[in-house]
């Protein structure tokens, strides 16, 4: 039985919803394969995506980024556990390839923590990377270029593919780019349910709010009431709004529930953007300047979606009326006309790659 160790970077769940559309695709593609996810996300979460079997061990594979929220970069404490991630760099590259060794690892694939591919690399085992970002990239953005980013870049050089997801950013530095399709995990419109279940009028207009899986929350309980808009909220906010729906209490998952939204409210994010885009749900999104990533995420939504952008400021406020019905304007649609979706071809190529490598 071949076997595939998969790395998730637990720097927000936009890592988790790329990578679980391609492994539910390979399993239906290779059931017999066994598959170990490393990540430090919550199991919760990751099962609630990745709809293959799968053996689940913690892992801490990248250091990401520091965030005191959704928005904010803690840029020294991050410089600092970078340099205490690399301050023994070999002797932590030799203890990952004695793991993945141990494992009986055929293929590792990483989404992006590059220690594991530095690992594989050393053990001589097929190794590739997935993102639309890459650690470099953050880190020398943040923290400059020295040492310690050579060591991050040269394990992405070294991998047998970096498997770039559209949209993302553009690496023309590396020799194994390839590029693939956007990646998404469509769910199904469920609106008609939902109505029937929270007693909806066909008026009322529903918010789903995520912002990435990043431990912070919005002062929901300042925000002024919006006639005719609900809130969709996740439960560990504990929000106490006359408005706010919690959205475990409902019986279908996030996609479902993106799907079946007549908006989606978040920050710049590669999972959040893309699967608005393939339902064809309208994002109110959060300016978030200073991450590297957001202007390409934000262009290819615009050509490709539609959204409106918020300040932060108006956000935090609950200011947000002007701009809920600017989006709801430009997202109408000539009546019999269906609005235009994205096609997600990504996780088909990448399993094929997948694929492909394991059948060797």
């Amino acid at each position: 039985m071949p076997h595939i160790v998969v790395s998730i970077s637990g720097h927000g769940f936009g890592h988790v919803a790329q990578t679980a559309p391609i492994l539910n695709r390979l399993h239906l593609d290779m059931p017999q394969l066994g598959i170990t996810v490393r990540s430090s996300v919550p199991l919760s979460h990751l099962r609630s995506r990745i709809r293959a079997p799968f053996t689940h061990l913690r892992s801490e594979g990248d250091i990401g980024m520091l965030m005191s929220s959704a928005l904010d970069v803690h840029v020294e404490d991050s410089c600092m556990a970078y340099r205490a991630f690399h301050a023994d760099w070999d002797k932590r590259v030799a203890g990952e390839t004695r793991l993945l060794r141990e494992l009986k690892a055929d293929l590792v694939f990483s989404n992006v923590g590059y220690l594991p591919l530095a690992g594989a690399q050393r053990a001589g085992i097929v190794n590739a990377a997935l993102c639309s970002l890459n650690w470099f990239d953050i880190y020398r953005h943040y923290c400059g270029e020295d040492s310690i980013a050579e060591q991050i870049v040269d394990c992405y050089s070294g991998a047998d593919a970096f498997l770039r997801a559209t949209p993302g950013m553009a690496m023309e530095y590396l020799p194994n780019l390839v590029e693939i399709a956007p990646v998404a995990d469509i769910g199904n419109d469920r609106r008609d349910e939902l109505n029937r279940r929270l007693r909806l009028s066909n008026e009322e207009m529903l918010v789903l709010i995520s912002m990435g899986g990043i431990t912070s929350r919005l002062p929901m309980e300042r925000w002024p009431r919006i006639e005719g808009v609900r809130w969709l909220v996740q439960s560990d906010w504990q929000v106490v709004h006359p408005d706010a729906i919690v959205l475990e209490t409902l019986p279908m998952g996030f996609g479902d529930l993106l799907a079946s939204s007549d908006a989606l409210l978040c920050k710049p994010g590669y999972g959040s953007f893309t699967e608005a885009a393939c339902c064809a749900t309208p994002v109110l999104y959060v300016a978030r300047p200073d991450w590297p990533e957001s202007p390409v995420l934000v262009e290819w939504l615009h050509r490709h979606g539609k959204c409106v952008e918020v300040s932060r400021q108006a956000l935090e406020r609950g200011n947000i009326a002007t701009e809920l019905e600017n989006l709801w304007i430009g997202a109408r649609t000539i009546p019999g006309q269906a609005q235009p979706r994205v096609a997600a071809a990504g996780a088909g190529q990448v399993a094929e790659w997948l694929a492909g490598k394991l059948d060797r």
